[in-house]
């Protein structure tokens, strides 16, 4: 994020999109629902369904999924058309501005509505007041991100905010809510396949460099190429990938078209898994390392706004199970490196010498604190509420033409229906903690498949029914809610629960940069079972 959660009261207006943030992020959802009750702030909200915040929203836009490019442009084009636009910060802060108005030809209101279903005179409403409003903050999460065009949408938001000059200040800019606790820190500290710590590229030479003094090895030592990204490396199982060391995750739930990825995941001569609990990922595991949960360890978080904050042990893990740095440690060792940092403090003291972001974040400052947010410096500095004050960081934002791509796959005669997936409030994720929470999985103990009434009627399916849900990629059986509460031709299914696993229906197609897949949108039909 480029500022905090705790400025959504000191913005005008609020964009919420690709985010259902009172079931997704309750606490931060509070934050919206109490700046809209009383801070008087205007909200938009656009989603396919009526989430929890559209019942707070001035203006809520129904958008056919995997059209977000097109209604975000096409917000844009009646801002400029109406001259409603930040004239001097688009002059003096940005740069790309002809090539990005030419582009926006193509997004006339007209057009929009053909393509997201949002009726052009809506569309004209929300633009209005979100350009007219005053500070406008956006906020969006896998909604948007999680399609085959999921750069080019985040790439909309950032246009929007930058012709209206909403960066810099408190209550605006571009704020992704991530989708996991760790999410910024495990990017932060080099969890991609691109960059080392503090996003500094693998490419560079001085960045390898950098890191090969402080590891003691010779530059040529030091790999220059990006590596490959979850999605490929599924892709690649058997061929260019012998081998899997997967910490903390369960793709045998979370991997698009999960029919696909377990033959891919079969052709692996070896995989390890470190986790908490036996998730269906560590059953087909060869080896299973035990690990402590985050309440038996020392460490740090970093939160979706750059927060680093202390984690303190609470208690003890169980016997047999390590933390995750004393496994990794451990196997370092058995490899032959025998300098390998062994504790936290060790791990964090390499940490602040590499990466400039996290200098100045010692334990001592944030252990008593709310935390401090990167990037800070240094000891003396008091960490960064808000960035992009004054200039951005490259120097001029650059003002992207965008091109409309339609998603992947659409409805067509076969598949008449179009799928999305996301989370309930009850669950999280796939379901390793929260199904094995007693109170939680009374609550809701079974996944279900949003139905429209009228899609319910035409189908001849009543409230409550078992039916079959079928994609290009596979089967699930679920139980129906028959809803109003979902938009007409389209459907939601939680991915939570392995008897009806909504991957097992989602396309694996990836955004071309990203390499993320289109977890949001694809074709289904929905089918009564026989009695």
């Amino acid at each position: 994020m480029t500022n905090s959660m705790q400025e959504a009261e000191n913005s005008d207006v609020i964009l919420i999109t690709g985010t259902n943030t009172t079931w997704n992020h309750p606490v931060f959802g509070g934050m919206i629902k109490k700046a809209v009750m009383q801070k008087g702030v205007k909200l938009i909200v656009v989603d396919p369904r009526d989430i929890g915040l559209a019942k707070y929203a001035d203006i809520h836009m129904k958008q056919n999924p995997g059209s977000d490019n097109a209604w975000l442009m096409g917000l844009q084009h009646i801002i400029v058309k109406n001259n409603w636009h930040n004239k001097e910060f688009v002059e003096e802060k940005t740069e790309g501005w002809e090539e990005y108005l030419q582009s926006l030809e193509f997004y006339t209101p007209k057009k929009v509505e053909e393509l997201s279903g949002i009726p052009k005179e809506q569309l004209y409403e929300a633009a209005k007041l979100y350009a007219t409003s005053g500070r406008g903050a956006a906020y969006y999460a896998m909604g948007i991100t999680q399609h085959s065009h999921g750069v080019d949408n985040v790439m909309a938001i950032s246009n929007l905010q930058m012709i209206l000059g909403n960066f810099g200040l408190p209550g605006t800019g571009v704020n992704p809510l991530r989708g996991q606790n760790n999410v910024q820190g495990a990017c932060d500290m080099g969890g991609l396949p691109n960059v080392f710590t503090a996003y500094q590229p693998v490419v560079n030479e001085d960045a390898r460099k950098k890191f090969a003094e402080a590891w003691d090895k010779k530059l040529e030592e030091m790999d220059d190429k990006v590596g490959q990204t979850v999605t490929t490396m599924v892709k690649n199982a058997g061929d260019s990938i012998k081998a899997l060391y997967i910490v903390g995750e369960n793709p045998m739930m979370s991997d698009p078209n999960q029919n696909h990825a377990r033959k891919q995941m079969d052709k692996l001569d070896f995989i390890v898994v470190q986790d908490i609990f036996l998730t269906e990922t560590a059953a087909i595991a060869d080896v299973v390392l035990p690990a402590f949960a985050f309440a038996e360890k020392y460490g740090t978080f970093t939160n979706t706004e750059r927060r680093v904050q202390f984690s303190n042990k609470a208690l003890d893990g169980p016997a047999g199970a390590k933390s995750d740095n004393e496994i990794i440690a451990a196997i370092a060792r058995r490899m032959g490196c025998t300098d390998f940092p062994e504790t936290v403090e060790d791990l964090y003291a390499e940490i602040r010498e590499l990466t400039p972001s996290y200098a100045g974040v010692s334990y001592e400052r944030i252990k008593d604190s709310t935390g401090l947010r990167w990037p800070c410096p240094t000891e003396e500095h008091p960490g960064t509420p808000i960035l992009h004050v004054g200039k951005f960081a490259r120097g001029k934002g650059l003002l992207k033409a965008i091109e409309y791509r339609p998603p992947a796959e659409y409805a067509d005669e076969d598949y008449p229906l179009v799928l999305t997936t996301g989370r309930l409030l009850q669950h999280y994720h796939t379901g390793s903690m929260t199904r094995r929470s007693k109170v939680l999985e009374g609550i809701v103990s079974s996944g279900m498949i949003e139905l429209n009434v009228a899609d319910a009627e035409h189908l001849k399916v009543i409230n409550g029914e078992k039916v079959k849900v079928s994609s290009r990629r596979g089967s699930i059986e679920i139980t129906a809610l028959v809803t109003d509460k979902i938009k007409e031709g389209i459907v939601f299914i939680p991915f939570h629960f392995v008897e009806s696993a909504a991957n097992i229906l989602t396309n694996d197609a990836l955004d071309p940069v990203a390499k993320i897949p289109e977890y949001k949108v694809c074709a289904v039909k929905v089918e009564k079972i026989a009695e």
